[in-house]
């Protein structure tokens, strides 16, 4: 593509979306986050609600947890989301959806969706940002598991996140 070529993704407004279920937001997630806030100007961490997932939190509870968690980050916005991760880019005028990599075994389906993407809106492009190397392990469903069998979170996840787990998992007990 041309420099000129109207498919050509502007950074126009600046803004880009990071989306996820971040069920719950990990220290990783927060790495990303802050790095991402380094590339742009505006930053939208946008809570996907997928009907056909049950997640640990609800897309308010979550939401809400981000939010304490990145309170005052300035450029930084938290939104949630259903339906198609591009139709919601579009709606928000992004350009840029901003996905973070842990390992090698992330990058097929990270891959196969940045590509179903660009299929379903050409003008919006996906940028990979590799997590931390003191995050490569880090998960939200292995956050979980650590936390229902009453594992330690430090390091994990923010001390708000970490409280609202053992609390969640104390009342599903």
């Amino acid at each position: 593509m041309s420099s000129d070529d109207p498919r050509r993704p502007r950074l126009r407004n600046g803004l880009a979306i990071y989306p996820g279920s971040f069920d719950p937001i990990t220290n990783g997630h927060i790495e990303v986050i802050e790095r991402g806030l380094d590339v742009f100007p505006k930053l939208v961490v946008a809570v996907a609600h997928n009907p056909r997932k049950t997640p640990l939190f609800t897309t308010e509870e979550r939401t809400k947890m981000i939010r304490e968690t990145l309170a005052g980050r300035k450029g930084l916005e938290v939104d949630s989301f259903e339906g198609l991760l591009v139709e919601y880019a579009k709606h928000r005028g992004a350009r840029v959806i901003l996905r973070g990599l842990r390992a090698v075994a992330d990058f097929e389906y990270e891959f196969q969706m940045a590509n179903m993407n660009k299929k379903l809106a050409p003008e919006i492009e996906t940028l990979f940002m590799m997590t931390g190397e003191n995050y490569f392990f880090l998960s939200s469903q292995n956050v979980r598991e650590v936390a229902s069998f009453n594992g330690p979170l430090d390091d994990l996840v923010p001390e708000n996140v970490a409280a609202a787990l053992r609390e969640k998992l104390v009342r599903s007990r």
